[in-house]
């Protein structure tokens, strides 16, 4: 069997070069989890102001409800009736009244607190977003010290990346 010769032509070594190859790696890490959790948190907003949506349908199917019920009574009103059948019917749509006014106020809780849920979501996202964005600049600006070999490239790219961490780290 022949053997596999590799050839190596004469590269200088370029430690600085390995170190800002290793930084780069770890930004590239770093992007890959923010950008993972912002994309979670915009999903969670849409699941929570979907919810919200949800809530605010059914709540205004038990407003119209309930306004039928005053129209019915007000029907009954308007005709003065006052045999025992409209008497039954007033004492039924008040209880129905309560039942639907109670409903409503019980939905308009659950469709604001999925209202706030999914605000509070857009601000985590927000602050995500942000962090994948300074992480994405660091990686660049580190990416440069292979085309210039300037130090400071690199440098500036710790900064940005420390700094896009730092803002994802707000949004937990």
């Amino acid at each position: 069997m022949a053997e596999l010769e590799l050839h190596h032509e004469g590269h200088p070594s370029d430690p600085t070069g390995q170190r800002v190859g290793v930084l780069a790696a770890v930004l590239a890490v770093a992007l890959a989890i923010v950008t993972i959790a912002s994309h979670r948190s915009h999903t969670a907003a849409i699941m929570h102001k979907s919810t919200a949506n949800d809530e605010w349908s059914h709540y205004q199917a038990t407003r119209v409800k309930y306004h039928n019920l005053e129209l019915g009574e007000s029907l009954l009103e308007v005709m003065e009736s006052k045999s025992p059948a409209a008497e039954r019917m007033r004492t039924d749509y008040a209880g129905q009244k309560k039942k639907y006014e109670q409903q409503g106020n019980e939905i308009q809780d659950t469709a604001r607190g999925a209202d706030e849920a999914a605000e509070a979501d857009e601000h985590r996202a927000f602050r995500f977003d942000v962090g994948e964005g300074l992480l994405e600049i660091g990686l660049v600006l580190s990416s440069l010290y292979f085309i210039s070999k300037k130090r400071m490239f690199p440098a500036m790219g710790i900064l940005a990346g420390a700094a896009g961490i730092v803002f994802a780290l707000t949004g937990l």
